[in-house]
């Protein structure tokens, strides 16, 4: 087959940014016969040139990972350059990594959009600030549905989000799956470590919880931020401090920052314990992993969950929400808390720094389970959904 697919969010650096890189480039190493046509907006990367991957480079007037988001706007004709691009090749099918870059296919193509969760149809108010930026994704969502012949999903349990909340039959669902990059594994090098603690704001001499993603109201932080002044109020935790790491201001989507900001303000028992990062690189990210006691996600929902796997993958545990996919993607190798109740939170967190046993337990447990998910398997899937989408 010619598969074409739409690579303009490779340069996200959120999730999606991720997945997009790291399937596409084990989807190149497959030994499938397939051929790729990737449609960016910028200059290749040197990952896409490899015999079978042919690069169109669009001509837009905004990239499209700075105006498909929350607070931007594509325009109609940068929208339609995609298209025309993609109607001027001889394609199989059509391949979306992420639907927040989708632009409509030529007519009759079959295509699989990729929704990584239906968290904005779950929890609309917590992800979009305002009605205008609803409806835009509204209308942007029933399009891709509309014209996608498979949608393409990362959990079971996402696919019983999208089920249930946008009604889409359970058998055009294909459940892929996200791994951790080769460079996310425990680092061992103190200096190294140190380091990248001192770049990123953080005591030298603290015990960390980690926090790593965005600083939207759908990740739950003031929920994590209550739970952690309950444990730092049991005592038994006084060298505990918690690192919020994430873009303060977005990267483009909705942050409410100044309100955790004014939270940590507010509370002496947070004042001094609690810092927020901002964006770190990903060699920054593998140290403060392996340098932390434990990642907490307490997300009213994930789609996936990629910091857990990296985390793991770097040899810590997680502090998971019982919602969403975190229980599939963490398994055995985390402590679980409902994320609408502070004081299980605080029981979580005063687990992990205070149970010697259940912490050494926890970390060899993470490593086997983030060895269960690999970037191979999940190209795999993907080609089949795509042959299946295609009628092979």
């Amino acid at each position: 087959m010619r598969i074409g697919i739409d690579a303009s969010c490779w340069w996200s650096r959120r999730g999606f940014g991720r997945f997009t890189r790291e399937l596409l480039t084990a989807m190149f190493e497959e030994p499938c016969g397939h051929e790729f046509v990737l449609f960016v907006d910028r200059p290749q990367e040197p990952e896409m040139m490899r015999p079978g991957v042919n690069v169109i480079q669009v001509s837009i007037s905004q990239a499209v990972t700075e105006a498909a988001v929350a607070k931007g706007n594509r325009t109609v004709r940068d929208v339609f350059s995609f298209t025309r691009a993609a109607a001027g090749q001889s394609l199989d099918v059509m391949f979306y990594p992420a639907v927040y870059s989708w632009f409509p296919a030529p007519v009759k193509l079959p295509t699989v959009v990729t929704l990584h969760d239906a968290i904005a149809e779950h929890f609309p108010a917590l992800v979009f600030p305002d009605t205008r930026g609803r409806l835009l994704w509204s209308l942007k969502m029933r399009l891709a549905r509309w014209q996608a012949s498979r949608i393409m999903t990362v959990s079971n349990a996402a696919k019983e989000e999208i089920i249930e909340y946008l009604g889409i039959k359970p058998e055009v669902i294909d459940v892929v799956s996200e791994a951790a990059d080769a460079r996310f594994k425990p680092l061992l090098d103190a200096d190294r470590r140190a380091a990248a603690r001192k770049r990123s704001g953080l005591p030298d001499d603290a015990r960390m919880i980690v926090y790593v993603g965005g600083l939207a109201p759908h990740k739950n932080i003031p929920g994590l931020l209550n739970g952690f002044a309950q444990a730092v109020g049991r005592g038994g935790v006084e060298d505990v401090h918690l690192a919020l790491i994430g873009d303060i201001d977005g990267d483009g989507f909705h942050t409410h920052y100044q309100q955790l900001l004014e939270i940590v303000q507010a509370d002496k028992r947070l004042r001094t314990r609690v810092h927020f990062t901002g964006f770190v690189s990903d060699d920054d990210l593998v140290a403060l992993y392996s340098d932390a006691l434990s990642l907490s996600l307490p997300s009213f929902s994930e789609g996936f969950g990629l910091p857990a796997i990296e985390a793991m993958a770097c040899g810590i545990p997680v502090l998971a929400s019982s919602e969403g996919s975190l229980p599939e993607v963490v398994g055995d190798a985390g402590l679980y808390f409902d994320p609408h109740n502070a004081g299980q939170i605080a029981d979580a967190i005063h687990a992990i720094a205070t149970k010697t046993d259940t912490l050494e337990r926890l970390r060899i447990k993470a490593t086997q389970q983030a060895a269960r998910f690999t970037w191979n398997r999940a190209a795999r899937l993907a080609l089949a959904s795509l042959e299946c989408a295609a009628g092979q």
